[in-house]
Parts: structure tokens; sequence; C-alpha cells
């Protein structure tokens, strides 16, 4: 069995974590996702704001395992995932701004991107974490085309379209991790992506 090691200070941190959430009603799964989105932010708020919808968790686990690609909406995410992507499955990583050097009529450059993205990779993993717009331009792109992606990381953090979009994903049946809310961010993202990456691979070891 090939143990996936995080650096000791990691583990430090997820004990006084434990310690502080104290009893909790989530699952293992559940509970290995909202531990690192805390230890990415220090804000125990999230233990309360991070949501799923049914099965999603556990369908982005199997993509994982497939070798979907891995599509996220910013250099950020791309970045805080690297490592534990490489040490797994080594998922294909690719980020919607390297798909549009310049904007469509009327979009962002990250709806754009994704928008493309999609285009090419409709049953990729989605997270993003930074742009509202291209959480909303998925939403509608699937809602357009029938394809459903195997899960949708949607915490994009801000004021403008945030809550928004995030109301946009739940109601769309697409399977979903979430914040709600305002709150979220790149890192709370990407700590999601390892949380899952952790999960899958930990499963994949049992079996051997």
């Amino acid at each position: 069995m090939t143990i996936l090691l995080d650096h000791p200070i990691v583990y430090e941190s997820f004990a006084l974590i434990d310690q502080e959430v104290g009893v909790h009603d989530l699952s293992a799964a559940e509970y290995e996702i909202v531990r690192r989105v805390i230890h990415s932010t220090a804000d125990f708020e999230f233990l309360e704001l991070v949501r799923w919808s049914e099965g999603a968790i556990a369908s982005g686990i199997q993509a994982l395992i497939g070798g979907r690609p891995l599509v996220v909406d910013v250099t950020m995410v791309r970045q805080g995932i690297l490592r534990k992507v490489a040490q797994t499955f080594q998922n294909p990583i690719l980020t919607a701004l390297d798909f549009a050097t310049e904007a469509l009529p009327g979009k962002t450059r990250t709806e754009t991107g994704l928008l493309r993205c999609f285009e090419q990779y409709p049953h990729a993993i989605y997270g993003i974490g930074n742009a509202p717009t291209a959480l909303l331009a998925l939403c509608d792109a699937v809602a357009k085309t029938g394809q459903m992606p195997p899960l949708v990381i949607g915490v994009p953090v801000g004021f403008v379209q945030v809550v928004e979009a995030k109301q946009r994903l739940i109601e769309s049946g697409i399977l979903s991790i979430y914040t709600q809310g305002r709150k979220g961010g790149s890192p709370v993202a990407a700590a999601i992506i390892n949380a899952l990456l952790t999960l899958a691979w930990n499963e994949v070891q049992d079996l051997l």
C-alpha cells in the first residue's frame, strides 16, 4: 500500500482543528473536505457553509480515479492542486484563462475560457473558486447541451453575482460541492479538490 502523506505540520493542524470542532455529524468523507477547507482558511464558519448535493462526493472520487481532467477557473486553483495531483492520479489540469487570450463580446475572459473548455471537455471535473460569471456560464452550458460533468465545485468569493451563481448551481441538478453565501475563493476550491484526491487515493489503496 502506498500511503499518501502530507507535511507533519498539516497533521498537527488537523489535530488542532479536530479539537476545536469536537463532535459533529459529518461522514468521514464529508469531514475530510470540510477540515481541509478550514485548514486552508483558518475559518471555522466553513463547517456550516460547505455543502454538497447527494452523490457528489462519490461521483467526484470515481471521476478522479478514472483520470478525468480537472478544469479550474484561475491559476491560483491550479497551483494549489498541482502537488496532490502529481502524487496521485496525474489527472490533466486545464485552466480556463489559458483558453481565452481575449474575452468574447459581453463575457469575461474566464467565462470565455471556461465555455471553450466545456466544448472540449464536457465530462471533466470543474473547480471554480474565483469567477461567478464562469459558474453561471457553466450552468447555462450544461442546461443547453444536456452534458453533465461528474462534479462541479462552485465556491466563488465576493459580492457581485456570487450568491446568484451558487443558487443557479444548486438548482441545476448538477452534482456539486459548494459554499453557501459570499465566502469561498481559490484556496477553498483547491482544498476541496485536494481532499477528494486524498479520498480517491485512499479508496484505491484500500483495494490493493
